[in-house]
């Protein structure tokens, strides 16, 4: 996959670099904002319980 992506985008190595930097950057905050919060109700570590005895 990544060798596709290097192959497809436009431009000299250094541009495809920065490029790819950025790619990865936007995936990275996608994750963040909209992702992790949307399945987060859904995790099984949200359930703590404290057992005091």
């Amino acid at each position: 996959m990544y060798g596709w992506l290097w192959r497809v985008m436009p431009g000299p190595a250094w541009f495809r670099a920065i490029l790819m930097l950025l790619l990865a950057a936007a995936v990275v905050a996608v994750c963040f904002l909209w992702l992790f919060p949307a399945i987060a109700p859904f995790m099984p570590f949200n359930d703590i319980t404290v057992d005091e005895t």
